[in-house]
């Protein structure tokens, strides 16, 4: 278990008088570097882009596994008939919660959407210079499309700025018919985009496939008029645990896998054996399930996407009328992220953005900054996932009023 620090971290007292800006805590602080963990006895409240917490119900009947009277699912062998029947259970409850067609198998594999990267090219064409398009409108779809030009011929559309952000989506226009599928991410977690619906591509195109890895189950999936071929949602974000990785694939997409493709990552390898080829993560399937069947009893994905737009609107609202004390990236609010809210307090002020973090931190209001292969920037990051109750979202909302009116003097103009 996570002991609570109790250092002091606050900064050694000045001699004289404190400079404009000038911040009491030490760049040592743990918030600074990622702590999760705030002082003891503090309640936590989660809002980390990721793994993240679950809805509190769900995690109390996870709890209950390890005293449930058959075996935990954790040490279940995967091939048992209690682990099947689990199994069993978690792909009606997902395709119930999500209406995925009976046209579609559900798979539950490894490797995170890393490995996805590279599972879609790989089954979807079996031959090197096969083309396939990657609509790129952030950090994970520019890393997706890397990854795929190992295995196919890709065309990028990107809009990335010059400076390299992200700040729109790019079009569906103009896509190469040629192509075995399209790639889009729906929700990019580091540039705070979103699809709040997936383009609606006819059975004429080639088919679509989706990294929903970050807002999976919390909006409706057009199976149909999208054309989905493939949709893929690693369980950390919003269904469960790491370790696990959703991939919903379309059963005609089936038996066209590269001969090179790793077993591993095989949609058909894994289908014909049942997802049960080599080891899964039992567990982690179970904690799925878990969630699928209290998201359903909440009032399912209609009932999860009316919260995510109800937390998220409270949050750009706070953003958009501080008169530039709290600013986001995004100014089109038709593809601000409900997942993911990049923004910045006094402009990227070093000093405020630490005092800010620290403050929250104490409060037990934590994941704003979390360490990333990408650096620090100027912008904080809050994440709004179905773990992340409403009461949560208005208390940091309550501390960003009460910092913006203590602290607004101090931007510099």
């Amino acid at each position: 278990m996570c002991q609570a620090d109790k250092t002091d971290y606050r900064a050694a007292p000045s001699t004289g008088r404190s400079k404009v800006g000038e911040s009491r805590y030490s760049d040592d602080h743990p918030v600074m570097k990622g702590s999760l963990v705030p002082p003891s006895g503090v309640t936590v409240k989660n809002f980390s882009p990721g793994p993240t917490c679950l809805p509190a119900a769900v995690e109390a009947e996870i709890k209950n596994l390890f005293d449930a009277e058959r075996m935990c699912s954790m040490y279940l062998s995967h091939r048992s008939p209690e682990f099947v029947e689990i199994l069993t259970a978690t792909n009606q409850l997902c395709r119930n919660a999500m209406r995925i067609p009976d046209n579609y198998e559900i798979l539950f594999m490894h490797g995170g959407g890393h490995g996805q990267f590279a599972a879609v090219p790989l089954n979807l064409c079996p031959n090197q210079d096969d083309k396939a398009t990657y609509i790129v409108n952030g950090t994970w779809s520019n890393r997706a499309a890397e990854e795929a030009s190992k295995y196919c011929k890709t065309t990028v559309i990107s809009s990335e700025n010059e400076d390299g952000s992200f700040t729109s989506n790019p079009t569906f226009d103009n896509i190469d018919q040629d192509s075995k599928y399209i790639y889009c991410c729906s929700n990019e977690t580091v540039n705070g985009i979103e699809m709040h619906r997936l383009p609606k591509l006819g059975p004429n195109s080639p088919p679509l496939v989706v990294d929903a890895s970050s807002d999976f189950t919390t909006k409706q999936v057009d199976w149909v008029e999208s054309n989905v071929g493939v949709l893929y949602a690693c369980a950390s974000k919003n269904i469960g645990h790491p370790g696990v990785t959703m991939v919903v694939i379309r059963k005609d997409l089936l038996g066209q896998h590269n001969l090179m493709c790793p077993g591993v990552l095989c949609y058909d390898t894994n289908v014909q054996g049942g997802n049960l080829w080599n080891t899964i993560a039992t567990f982690n399937v179970e904690v799925i399930g878990i969630f699928m069947k209290w998201m359903i009893q909440q009032g399912g994905v209609d009932e999860m996407e009316r919260r995510s737009i109800a937390k998220s609107d409270m949050y750009y609202d706070i953003i958009d009328r501080s008169d530039g004390f709290y600013t986001t990236p995004l100014q089109d609010k038709s593809i601000r992220s409900r997942m993911n809210v990049p923004f910045a307090v006094g402009d990227g002020d070093k000093e405020l953005t630490k005092e800010f973090l620290v403050q929250l931190w104490e409060k037990g209001i934590v994941g704003l900054r979390t360490l990333t292969p990408f650096g620090v920037g100027k912008y904080l990051r809050a994440s709004l996932y179905n773990g992340v109750p409403v009461e949560n979202v208005k208390q940091l909302i309550s501390f960003m009023e009460e910092f913006m009116q203590t602290n607004r003097h101090r931007m510099q103009r």
